[in-house]
């Protein structure tokens, strides 16, 4: 019975080691529990916590560090792999470009002299439920004023962004 109870603790005593994780060794920005591997790779190894690893998905061999480069494609700008357009359809889009800024604009500023035209430089009309809740009037003086600054802000960026295609 003596013998029986021994080798049950013994058993219970060496349960978590069976169940625990084993060494995981870091080398670099890589983890690895290959004692061989990391021994000849220099690695470290990690302690104080448990070790969680998720496999990255790996870059395309397409547009890799390892290609080199010409000389021609670091002075554009663009990578190389991205596709070429022709002078005439770049100056095409560019037009387009500028035509939606132009409408964009010119809905702005319309959305922003609506705004004022009602703002009425602080005193907009009054409404007939306005007369009896003076609250609700100062709350929607309050509201197109905060209206029109953001449209003035939509006008001044669009109009930045106009700048920038000249």
């Amino acid at each position: 019975m003596k013998k029986t109870l021994v080798a049950l603790f013994t058993a219970v005593a060496l349960l978590p080691m069976a169940w625990s994780q084993d060494r995981i060794y870091r080398c670099g920005n890589e983890y690895t529990n290959n004692a061989n591997d990391a021994k000849q790779r220099g690695c470290k190894v990690v302690e104080g916590g448990n070790v969680t690893v998720l496999q990255g998905s790996r870059p395309s061999s397409g547009g890799g560090s390892a290609a080199p480069r010409s000389s021609s494609s670091t002075t554009s700008g663009a990578p190389s792999s991205a596709p070429k357009v022709e002078n005439a359809d770049q100056k095409a889009r560019d037009s387009d470009a500028r035509a939606i800024l132009e409408a964009e604009l010119r809905k702005a500023q319309s959305r922003y002299d609506d705004l004022k035209k009602e703002y009425n430089d602080g005193f907009p009309q009054k409404s007939a439920l306005e007369m009896r809740n003076p609250q609700g009037y100062i709350e929607r003086t309050a509201d197109i004023k905060s209206s029109m600054t953001r449209a003035e802000a939509d006008v001044e960026g669009i109009k930045r962004e106009l700048s920038r295609l000249k």
